[in-house]
């Protein structure tokens, strides 16, 4: 048995023996998306946290995603494999910045990406993923809103609904905002038969050369259900690990060089089987914010 197969067995008797259930976001390694019980976005992964009967979850993916599930499941454990693993571009924005900037602008909505902190979410009218965000803002009716923290999936909205003027927080996701058009040009040019689906936290340029602009839940279903059998994935690269389980007789192509979150892939077989065994990683949520926070997810759970 390798080393991976081992820490596996371990993992599930550990999980079994501690009534916990294990979630992996769609970024993780792959050997840790394959020991979870789920796998997912990070809104999807959360739902599942607060569905489950399992009093002990195991989140692996980053911060703020712990948080949510937290603060969906409050009665709950919620252990983070990793507790170095964070979002870059959760910790561009915090909660009296929010604050500031919405007093700034009275009246208008704030829409907040789900990839924020619970005490950003508290600051929130309404939280948004990037498979829903158009949709969301649409349904608000709002003809201004103040859009946080991704200036690229606020844009992506922008131009998707352009009756609504979308003033944008300056935060990005370092892992897409670095992709470049000359990347996917390159990539179309060695796979010219190959669809272009990118998510929406890449630049606007890059996001034009898209054949499909998706969420990593959304890609997984247009790949396995689109006709087509190549695709060039822009984003993430632990996406790939999914895509090829969900439609495994289809071909997908990186860009170079591949995308890579330094963070989402800080977790490991051994820190989730260590988490387990010590009950480490365990996250909170202050008892004051966290209903605040939750109303701004319901509120979007609401919509749809």
């Amino acid at each position: 048995m390798s080393d991976a197969a081992g820490l596996s067995a371990e993992i599930r008797e550990l999980a079994a023996e501690r009534g916990a259930v294990i979630l992996a976001h769609n970024y993780q390694r792959a050997e840790v998306q394959d020991v979870a019980d789920f796998v997912g976005d990070s809104l999807g992964l959360s739902r599942q946290a607060a569905a489950t009967d399992a009093g002990t979850i195991v989140f692996a993916g980053v911060h703020f995603m712990a948080e949510t599930a937290k603060i969906l499941a409050p009665d709950k454990t919620v252990l983070l494999p990793e507790p170095r693993a964070g979002c870059p571009m959760a910790d561009m924005i915090t909660g009296p910045a929010l604050a500031s900037w919405r007093s700034a602008h009275p009246g208008v909505p704030v829409v907040t990406y789900v990839n924020s902190s619970a005490a950003v979410k508290a600051e929130s009218d309404v939280c948004v993923t990037s498979a829903n965000a158009v949709a969301v803002v649409r349904a608000l009716g709002a003809e201004r809103i103040l859009f946080a923290p991704d200036r690229n999936l606020g844009s992506w909205v922008a131009r998707s609904l352009p009756d609504v003027d979308v003033q944008l927080w300056d935060g990005w996701c370092p892992t897409h905002d670095e992709v470049t058009v000359e990347q996917v040009r390159a990539a179309r040019a060695e796979h010219p038969d190959a669809l272009v689906m990118a998510h929406p936290e890449c630049r606007p340029p890059v996001v034009d050369l898209a054949d499909a602009v998706l969420s990593t839940s959304q890609m997984l279903v247009f790949a396995a259900e689109n006709p087509a059998e190549e695709f060039i994935v822009v984003t993430e690269a632990g996406l790939l690990h999914g895509l090829r389980r969900a439609a495994p007789d289809k071909r997908y192509f990186e860009l170079a060089p591949g995308m890579l979150c330094p963070n989402m892939k800080i977790t490991t077989l051994t820190k989730v089987r260590d988490c387990l065994a010590l009950g480490s990683g365990e996250v909170f949520v202050d008892a004051e914010v966290r209903p605040r926070a939750l109303l701004a997810v319901e509120r979007m759970v609401a919509i749809g």
